[in-house]
């Protein structure tokens, strides 16, 4: 797959999953909704396929140079018939490089060559991918389908205090009186 992208000098595409305490801190930082570290081991092991992208700085010479994982998508799916591309995200600092394109590029490239003729490949796009999504063919389904969402439950996996995500607060807030949760 490396072959499939270019990426920028220092980065570099992986196939297979980060450890859990990076796929966390990736998904927090860049904008996602924070999950635990159980969380993170649980949604990493049932991924059918993830790339991430890693970034090692130019060697200044003074210290030993670790890389960092600062960018990932991944599938989750039967294996079969629904796929759901999940978790696409780059840090701030490292977007606007290509990394999401090379992402959903290595991403698709994979379901083309294993999924069966036919497969339902579904993704849910905050405004911020919208345009990424766009470029890989991805068109919104509406009006012949709409995407849905079970708010009170995910209000309650949260931490008390925690907050939805400025995306997932907008949509919450206007589409379920935080009062009708508790009928649910």
């Amino acid at each position: 797959m490396q072959d499939l992208v270019r990426l920028p000098a220092g980065y570099r595409l992986v196939e297979g999953t980060p450890d859990a305490v990076a796929y966390c801190h990736l998904r927090a930082a860049s904008g996602l909704t924070p999950k635990t570290e159980e969380q993170g081991r649980l949604a990493l092991a049932g991924t059918w396929y993830m790339c991430y992208v890693t970034y090692t700085p130019p060697d200044d010479g003074n210290k030993e140079q670790s890389a960092e994982v600062v960018g990932m998508g991944r599938i989750i799916g039967d294996g079969g018939w629904y796929f759901l591309i999940a978790d696409i995200a780059v840090l701030p600092e490292h977007q606007r490089r290509g990394l999401g394109d090379a992402i959903m590029t290595t991403i698709l490239s994979h379901l083309r060559s294993r999924a069966s003729p036919g497969a339902w490949i579904t993704l849910m796009a905050d405004p911020p991918g919208r345009r990424l999504y766009q470029r890989h063919g991805f068109t919104e389904t509406a009006p012949a389908s709409i995407g849905m969402a079970i708010f009170a439950l995910m209000r309650r996996a949260l931490n008390p205090g925690q907050a939805l995500g400025p995306v997932m607060g907008n949509i919450y807030s206007r589409v379920l009186d935080p009062r009708s949760i508790a009928a649910i």
